[in-house]
């Protein structure tokens, strides 16, 4: 860019700039008279007299808008705020309040609409009326993705009560906002006194009755083991009393999460590293509570998170702050760089849980040897999404030679899956592949019957 270009260029800036942040612009009531106003002179151009109807019409329409102008406030009497919650779930609905101080004394009207990132729901402007000194207005929005966000400005459109000219400012506000993948079956698990999960109206977690340390006397629930139930405890307190036993605490829970390239497949609406997210989140919640210590890595071709091992359920926080913006990778998973990891961070015997994707195991020739040696210090599960399509494929009612080839296809995938399986079976590793809907049930059923026979 050359001197004079340079210079001109600055001047359109300048000129962005006014056009954005301090513009007169007309509004739909002032162009609805100026029509209204070509209307009327119509007749008096039939009549000889069109010049004169011309500018009387038009010179009354330019005083108002003068006057207008003139009684319109200045950018500094009005202000704006904006008041969000600093974190969400990913697709849950949220409420934005938006916040207008008037300091001129005039009552004014006013357009608002907020700079939501693309990935955010969007929302008509907010119009509303400041008589007094603050107003408000809310909208309502949701995000689509998990991650890290910023709110940078609020537009803002005002007029007064003539409402012929409006004066528009883009006020910055930066405001930061988390969206953390779905936690509300984490939470229900956190709160819920029989240690129970509950998603979609399915139990995803069994409890715990094996075991022989005793945990603590509660209230009996209809679904508790009847063997249980404390007959002194329960006299005492005037009504039905359980024991509670669980087995030994202190185990150790490693998940491994992969976010390479495969991982970024959607499936459902949801890529697979938001479903394994959400299914290792409930993983940790479940393990913290019973005690163990949990330690996550996440990775693709490089280390994105490492969380060390930690036990009690403030743990699950540091563990949601790792992982609630990771994204996939345009890469391939490096298993080899992330069992090295694991190898020379965790020593101790842990349950191992990998979180990736089959077509990734069936291709990856260094997954089985490393898995293998470490399986003589932990406990490893492979655990895979299936692929919706692939089932719809493999059931296709033929018509054509077209759907015979798919369905040919399909099948084949199929069965390469299920040797794959037998394959790492026959060498004492676990692997789990199964719909999305069962995904956290298999992963949590699994590690509650590892933890019921002490295989740790």
């Amino acid at each position: 860019m050359n001197r004079l270009s340079k210079r001109f260029w600055d001047r359109f800036q300048s000129l962005g700039r006014y056009l954005v942040h301090g513009f007169v612009a007309p509004t739909r009531r002032l162009v609805a008279l100026t029509l209204l106003g070509a209307a009327l002179i119509a007749p008096g151009v039939a009549l000889g007299a069109g010049f004169m109807a011309f500018w009387v019409y038009n010179g009354f329409l330019a005083i108002l808008s003068l006057i207008d102008i003139w009684l319109l406030p200045g950018a500094e009497s009005i202000r704006v705020g904006r008041r969000m919650p600093e974190s969400v779930d990913v697709l849950q609905p949220f409420k934005v309040t938006l916040e207008v101080t008037n300091d001129s004394g005039q009552p004014l009207f006013f357009a608002l609409r907020d700079d939501l990132p693309m990935e955010f729901k969007g929302v008509p402007p907010l119009l509303g009326r400041a008589g007094g000194r603050f107003e408000s207005a809310d909208y309502e929005t949701a995000a689509g993705e998990r991650g890290r966000y910023r709110f940078s400005w609020v537009h803002l459109r005002y007029w007064g009560r003539m409402g012929l000219w409006a004066k528009q400012r883009r006020v910055a506000l930066e405001q930061e906002i988390k969206v953390l993948p779905d936690l509300s079956a984490v939470r229900g698990y956190l709160s819920s006194p029989q240690q129970s999960l509950i998603l979609g109206g399915r139990r995803l977690r069994r409890r715990v009755l094996t075991g022989t340390e005793f945990h603590g006397i509660r209230d009996y629930f209809p679904d508790d083991d009847a063997r249980y139930i404390n007959w002194n405890a329960s006299a005492r307190a005037g009504r039905i009393m359980t024991n509670v036993y669980q087995p030994e605490r202190g185990k150790n829970v490693t998940i491994l999460l992969d976010c390479g390239r495969m991982m970024g497949v959607e499936l459902d609406g949801q890529v697979k590293l938001d479903r394994t997210i959400e299914a290792a989140l409930i993983m940790a919640a479940v393990a913290l509570r019973q005690e163990d210590q949990v330690s996550v890595l996440a990775f693709s071709d490089r280390v994105k998170a490492w969380v060390p091992p930690g036990r009690r359920t403030s743990h699950l926080h540091e563990i949601l702050e790792a992982v609630y913006d990771l994204k996939s990778d345009f890469t391939e998973s490096n298993y080899r760089m992330a069992l090295e990891h694991i190898g020379r961070y965790q020593k101790k015997r842990s349950f191992l849980v990998l979180f990736s994707d089959m077509e990734s195991y069936l291709f990856e020739d260094q997954l089985i040897p490393y898995l293998t040696r470490l399986g003589r210090v932990h406990l490893p599960l492979l655990l895979s999404l299936k692929d919706p399509q692939l089932l719809r494929w493999t059931g296709l009612e033929l018509a054509n030679s077209r759907q015979a080839y798919v369905k040919s296809i399909a099948r084949r995938f199929e069965q390469d899956r299920r040797e794959y399986a037998q394959r790492v079976s026959r060498l004492g590793i676990n692997l789990i592949d199964v719909p999305a809907d069962e995904f956290a049930l298999a992963a949590v059923n699994f590690y509650l019957e590892v933890r019921s026979r002490e295989a740790l």
